[in-house]
């Protein structure tokens, strides 16, 4: 019988596995295809630079307003991007969660996994909301979807930083790389029970990403840049050994970023980008009265050029 239990176990954590490995995959490439936005992510990424595109001064394009069907396109890119992000550190979890509960199997392993996913499908809609919510105040690029304030994506950074030495970011980062205290402090009986607990495991792993999440905003919801390196960060956190060491640590040089974020665009990178703005203007007025006279191709692709510098 004890035989017959480990080959089912190890059976059914070989096909949990692959469907986690599965949805990972295909997450991730929705995210690299733009996640129904129109652009894929290589082509954001390279408009918009490490800054952002209206800090890095690439002009923003007015988009239709935020309709239903708009808001569920950005709704589903955010969620599956965070499923890309957080499923391949928290899949050592859900395969605990299979081993501690063997009567479950499969179903409960899935069941635990569908919780945890719903905890971030509601962030995914709380972020969706303040998109929208500064694509409309203008705070944020509507095409390029990064904050347009720099004060702004200053005080992320800071407050992202400054998250990182609380005590709730320091209870949530035990409860995620201490998984095996957590699910039996938070063991659930009864229906949907694997749900509940995924979803209470789900809640600690917010407590402890959500700041890092928000820097998402600061340069580009879609840049790959910033993706990357927000995944980089949870991955070191989350289950490595030096995730505790390095949280406090990582929270100052976000506070240091923020102030170089906010003190560098109000410095050089203000002067460098007014004189091509004021460059750009004037051939802008040239190519105008030459069209006027017929003669404005060539001008077209100068200034086609200078943008492009």
């Amino acid at each position: 019988m004890t035989g017959l239990l480990e080959r089912t176990l190890n059976r059914d954590r070989w096909v949990v596995a692959g469907i986690l490995g599965l949805v990972t995959v295909a997450s991730a490439l929705w995210t690299l295809r733009g996640g129904g936005i129109g652009m894929s992510a290589w082509q954001l990424t390279a408009e918009t630079g490490f800054r952002g595109a209206l800090i890095g001064r690439v002009p923003d394009m007015a988009l239709p307003g935020w309709t239903l069907g708009n808001c569920l396109v950005i709704l589903a890119m955010w969620w599956l991007m965070m499923v890309a992000m957080m499923v391949p550190s928290a899949a050592p979890t859900v395969l605990l969660y299979g081993a501690l509960h063997l009567a479950r199997g499969l179903g409960g392993m899935l069941e635990f996994l569908a919780g945890y996913l719903a905890i971030w499908a509601a962030f995914s809609a709380l972020a969706t909301a303040a998109q929208a919510w500064l694509v409309a105040l203008g705070a944020m690029s509507g095409m390029y979807m990064n904050l347009a304030w720099p004060w702004l994506g200053a005080a992320v950074l800071f407050a992202a930083g400054s998250y990182q030495w609380t005590p709730l970011k320091a209870a949530c980062l035990r409860s995620c790389r201490g998984p095996v205290e957590a699910l039996i402090a938070n063991r659930r009986s009864g229906r949907l029970a694997a749900f509940r607990t995924g979803a209470l495991h789900g809640r600690a792993c917010l407590g402890c990403c959500w700041g890092l999440m928000a820097l998402l905003f600061v340069g580009g919801v879609m840049n790959l840049r910033w993706i990357i390196g927000v995944a980089a960060l949870v991955a070191l956190e989350k289950p490595s050994v030096w995730g505790a060491v390095l949280s406090r640590p990582l929270g100052a040089a976000l506070m240091l970023g923020g102030a170089f974020w906010r003190c560098g665009r109000q410095g050089g990178w203000d002067r460098q980008s007014g004189g091509m703005d004021k460059a750009v203007d004037q051939i802008a007025d040239l190519q105008t009265a030459l069209e006027a006279a017929g003669r404005g191709h060539g001008v077209l692709l100068v200034r086609c050029r200078v943008c492009r510098v």
